[in-house]
């Protein structure tokens, strides 16, 4: 009897861990990412990516954008203003909803591009 019940009871704490491990899988990982997954992570995050310097492979990570229209984006460069996108006909109203609050269209600082 004492056995049989060492058993089940490791049974059940076996199927508990397989189940927080499961879990803990479904989970996103917070704290430091790798260099593969920065990307995402920087557009998921809050950090607002600059349509002005960012990536084809950045910019592929905002929602309903792919790299056709990543890099239509980088091809249509500088933007004065991140609705330019829709101004210029890159991206339809829809698209640009879903990314407004993930991008900026940074400038370029006064005379950066005189030289001394």
């Amino acid at each position: 009897m004492t056995k049989l019940l060492k058993s089940i009871l490791l049974s059940i704490g076996i199927a508990f861990l397989m189940t927080s491990i499961a879990q803990a899988k479904d989970e996103p990982k917070s704290g430091a990412s790798t260099s593969a997954s920065a990307p995402s992570a920087t557009s998921k995050s809050g950090a607002l990516l600059d349509i002005n310097t960012a990536s084809e492979k950045e910019l592929a990570t905002l929602p309903k954008i792919g790299d056709a229209r990543a890099k239509a984006i980088v091809k249509g460069r500088p933007y004065k203003a991140k609705d330019e996108l829709v101004d210029k006909k890159i991206l339809t109203q829809d698209v640009y909803a879903s990314i407004k609050d993930r991008i900026i269209a940074k400038q370029k600082p006064a005379g950066a591009d005189k030289k001394k």
